[in-house]
């Protein structure tokens, strides 16, 4: 049995949604699951598994940043998880996003040194599996979902000391910027499973002014975030 998901091989389906909220896990369990059984919640780490449209996933809460990510990505790989789509926010870093827009992720620029520590400092591109990137914009054409995909990038801060790299970043074409995607799909190279990232966008700096989504939106955003996500890893 794992330390941190005290859950037992086969607890777990081998489809599962990372969100990083445990809050946001029991909401989406309880909201979108059928036959819903809570699997752990060690630390507040809250996890299910039930059933969307007759087929089984999880869903398991990551905490917030690398670190805490890869600990729970490794014991859920340990558990028999082969397929893990994160369900997160992120800030957006080009002029035409709006607050609510989603973004499938192709790839994360590390600005973290969880992801660098697993390659032992080499170069490495972390990637998200090209089939559940695929299958994502596939089920959001057919849901009628808008979606921007391309490059993410994820930071180990933030409260960000310096003011001026987001506008580097999106000088360089990167949609957002968020904190575990980088280390999910360097384990997901490492451990050869399928990983993905869809982000909302919660946040925008519009001319130097810090915007951040209503509540409401966000409930609104995350609700078809989720569907999307449940469609993609089931299918």
């Amino acid at each position: 049995m794992p330390i941190h998901i005290r859950a037992n091989p086969g607890d777990y389906a081998e489809a599962c949604l990372l969100p990083g909220d445990p809050l946001r896990a029991k909401y989406t369990a309880e909201t979108f699951l059928s036959d819903v059984v809570q699997r752990n919640g060690e630390r507040g780490m809250l996890g299910f598994t039930g059933t969307f449209n007759g087929k089984p996933v999880s869903v398991q809460s990551s905490g917030m940043g690398c670190p805490s990510a890869a600990i729970v990505i490794e014991e859920l790989v340990q558990l028999g998880v082969k397929k893990i789509m994160r369900v997160g926010t992120c800030g957006g870093l080009q002029a035409d996003l709006t607050m609510g827009d989603l973004i499938i992720a192709l790839s994360a620029t590390a600005a973290d040194s969880t992801a660098s520590h697993y390659v032992l400092g080499e170069p490495h591109a972390p990637t998200a599996d090209f089939t559940l990137v695929h299958e994502a914009v596939h089920q959001a054409k057919h849901l009628g979902k808008p979606v921007r995909v391309g490059p993410i990038v994820s930071s180990d801060i933030f409260y960000n000391p310096d003011p001026d790299q987001a506008g580097r970043w999106s000088d360089r074409g990167i949609l957002g910027v968020e904190m575990e995607a980088a280390v999910l799909f360097t384990l997901g190279a490492l451990r050869k499973i399928q990983t993905g990232c869809m982000l909302l966008v919660s946040d925008v700096i519009v001319e130097g002014e810090f915007l951040r989504i209503s509540d409401e939106e966000m409930r609104k955003a995350v609700d078809e975030m989720t569907e999307l996500a449940l469609h993609t890893v089931t299918s």
